[in-house]
């Protein structure tokens, strides 16, 4: 098989979440320690960083990894969803898993694997720890892929785990309470490990305190560590911080929510210095995440006049952030480009939607899209008008010939309306 026939196959026989939703989710750890064990358990040839939390836990490992490279480490970073290209999952130093990578370990290991009926990600889980042991790295920053206590990934003991923040999201798997959501990312906690908890609640943290506990591990609550003394966004794009202990800087990551995840960040940098891996010269590649580690849809500027920006938010978490930022843009008219898919709150999202803008309905090429003329139906019940479009390439090319150059567009709803819209500009 080629490439191309190589990841066909992956995403057709094997459950795929991101194409078919909760009937792709496989509880427990068994095919994982499977796997793990007939590779001959290689993730315990480098040091790993475990990230977990319902937001943020892209920006955090893909911050911290560019700052570990920037160190002179060799770093693999293991994320999840991937945007538009399967091997942009498994990095190591910024640069995406070869081709010939991803063939060899389908051809040479599907005898074993295909009798274990395993997921789509537990595969590429497995795919990942034995490429970053091939490949020699250092430190691993590993992306926990939904919840925690039962991810594939869980079976890492990292010398740090961060929870970047609890919200409502995956409920079907996590709990409907965020006290349940809560337990379930704890499960990444290890005994000993220190653990950064980056936002929590007076419901929450109870959780967190007692799983700590349990396992002897020191806690850190960022929220209560302030490290953050302002920030602002740049006309340019970016942020400037100014910091109690790492000075004032810039850092490339523009979105307001990026100052929660930057404090849990450099709350992480201060429990990495005490266990000997200094980082506080490194602040400066911050300013390039995107060359570094090749982080795209974080707030990302897709066209300059007139501005258009998209963002994988796709959860009320991310919107709280999102909607004041989008409100916050001088412009004209505000145009969106708009979809979500069935697991998502589309209902408390639709309700924090700004009223003043024009909508653009459309729906992502994914099984789990929800169709736009619903969503269209769904938007009238909160006051929101906008016309409907097949795709995200149609939708967004209809906001553009729209605009005037003073107007301000935004497109997201979904990470996979995102890779749909950043799919047909690469083209």
């Amino acid at each position: 098989m080629n490439y191309k026939e190589t990841t066909e196959y992956l995403f057709n026989s094997t459950p795929v979440f991101e194409h078919v939703g909760a009937s792709a989710y496989k509880e427990g750890l068994h095919n994982i320690l499977a796997l793990d064990e007939h590779f001959g358990h290689p993730h315990r040839l480098y040091k790993t960083i475990h990230v977990a939390g319902t937001n943020g836990k892209g920006s955090c490992s893909h911050s911290l990894a560019a700052m570990l490279q920037k160190k002179g480490y060799k770093v693999g970073l293991y994320t999840s969803p991937h945007i538009i290209d399967f091997r942009e999952r498994i990095r190591v130093n910024g640069q995406c898993i070869s081709e010939k990578a991803v063939i060899d370990f389908v051809e040479k290991e599907r005898n074993f694997f295909e009798p274990l009926h395993p997921s789509f990600f537990e595969l590429t889980t497995a795919l990942a720890f034995k490429y970053f042991a091939e490949q020699k790295v250092d430190i691993a920053v590993i992306e926990v892929g939904l919840g925690g206590r039962l991810d594939s990934t869980n079976i890492i003991t990292p010398i740090l785990s961060i929870i970047t923040n609890i919200s409502f999201d995956h409920t079907q798997f996590l709990g409907n309470t965020l006290p349940q959501i809560a337990y379930e990312k704890a499960g990444i906690i290890k005994k000993g490990i220190p653990v950064i908890i980056g936002e929590y609640t007076k419901e929450t943290r109870p959780i967190f305190e007692s799983k700590a506990k349990e396992k002897s591990c020191p806690i850190c609550f960022a929220q209560d560590n302030q490290e953050i003394i302002y920030s602002e966004a740049d006309k340019t794009g970016g942020r400037t911080y100014k910091t109690t202990h790492f000075g004032s800087f810039h850092a490339e990551l523009a979105g307001d929510y990026q100052v929660k995840n930057m404090n849990t960040l450099l709350n992480a940098v201060n429990v990495l210095k005490a266990q000997g891996i200094d980082l506080s010269d490194e602040i400066c590649a911050l300013d390039h995440v995107t060359a570094l580690t090749h982080l795209i849809g974080r707030w990302m500027e897709v066209n300059r006049l007139p501005k258009a920006i998209c963002d994988t938010g796709h959860n009320v978490g991310g919107w709280q952030y999102l909607v004041p930022q989008i409100k916050a843009q001088p412009c004209k008219q505000l145009r969106i480009v708009f979809g979500m898919v069935d697991d998502k709150d589309i209902d408390t999202v639709m309700g924090m939607l700004p009223k003043q803008a024009i909508y653009y309905w459309t729906q992502a090429t994914t099984k789990r899209a929800v169709p736009a003329d619903k969503v269209s139906d769904k938007a009238l019940q909160y006051g929101l008008s906008g016309h409907i479009y097949k795709s995200v390439k149609e939708a967004y090319s209809h906001a553009l010939a729209e605009a005037d150059n003073a107007d301000f567009i935004f497109i997201g709803g979904s990470s996979y309306i995102v890779a749909d819209l950043l799919s047909s500009v690469e083209k």
